[in-house]
């Protein structure tokens, strides 16, 4: 059995090879794509942080929102961009542990940046003579850092355990690796694994829509004995939050989608089109929604961009 382990040093990323045929239109509708990210991304980072008006819980938590997704999209974008414009379809076994690490890695922070946001717009709505008190920009900080060396934790232990797995076979059916495509290959009943990753998965995401979900009634619930313009700047806060979290799960749901359907004989194409929308969309059109929803948010990077302006 061992000699038809797969010792190569190296996988053969498919979905690049479905996206041979019209590369060129792919790769420029990729990089304008993860220009446009880091633009509006980096715009709403650097105007958060020169502005100390700013300096509130809430663009912080923006912020670190749109940090997240310029390291999601970085984690493949620049690499399939490249590997489209050299016709490249291989990865080696280290880069690809490492992407699998850092894509699960982006998409639990975005999950525990939204658990956070919703906790964050609770108090404000809830308990707003107390919220200076038990929100501040300091705690916001202490929950974001808390959240992450959870996660890189817990997505550190996953990793490891893929990859110590024998794998029969090179080739992915995507043009990114992550940890259920290299689940696929494996020779031998990764129990260990799918218990790990199972019970991860069972306790982390219910756990975190629950605080969601909660936070979000609790609101609705306040927002009909409140006044009406505070019940209507609530409910803005709330639409702003729940248009991107919604955002992101249409991402998340097709990737699902896109396992679901591994075993059924569609064009690789829909594989790669499944997965293209859910990992760039979210990144992209947060900072645009927050930009344009947030009101003293879009005030102050209107007032940057005048200003850039006038210095050209």
């Amino acid at each position: 059995m061992e000699n038809v382990f797969n010792t190569s040093t190296s996988f053969i990323l498919l979905g690049i090879e479905e996206m041979e045929h019209y590369k060129y239109l792919y790769c420029g509708f990729v990089l304008v794509t993860y220009l446009l990210i880091l633009l509006f991304s980096s715009l709403i980072i650097s105007v958060v942080l020169m502005d100390e008006s700013l300096h509130e819980p809430m663009y912080t938590l923006i912020a670190n929102l749109m940090l997240n997704g310029i390291f999601g999209a970085s984690s493949f974008l620049p690499k399939l961009i490249l590997d489209l414009f050299l016709s490249s379809k291989v990865i080696s076994r280290a880069a690809c542990f490492i992407q699998s690490f850092c894509l699960t890695l982006f998409a639990f922070c975005e999950i525990s940046t939204f658990t956070i946001m919703a906790y964050d717009t609770h108090l404000a709505v809830c308990h707003p003579l107390r919220y200076p008190i038990l929100m501040t920009n300091r705690t916001a900080l202490k929950l974001i850092a808390g959240f992450l060396i959870f996660n890189i934790t817990s997505i550190l232990i996953n990793t490891l355990l893929s990859a110590r797995l024998p794998l029969c076979g090179s080739h992915i059916n995507n043009f990114f690796c992550d940890n259920l495509s290299i689940f696929i290959l494996s020779c031998i009943n990764n129990y260990v694994n799918k218990l790990y990753s199972d019970t991860m998965f069972a306790i982390y995401i219910p756990s975190n829509m629950l605080i969601i979900a909660y936070s979000y009634v609790r609101i609705l619930l306040i927002c009909f004995k409140i006044s009406k313009s505070a019940s209507k700047k609530a409910i803005h806060t709330l639409v702003t939050h729940l248009s991107n979290f919604s955002i992101f799960m249409v991402g998340v749901l097709f990737i699902f989608i896109r396992y679901r359907l591994e075993s059924i004989n569609l064009p690789l194409v829909f594989h790669v089109l499944l997965s293209i929308f859910g990992l760039a969309f979210p990144p992209l059109l947060n900072p645009l929604i927050y930009g344009m929803r947030t009101k003293a948010l879009k005030i102050k990077v209107i007032s940057h961009l005048q200003k850039i302006m006038a210095k050209i």
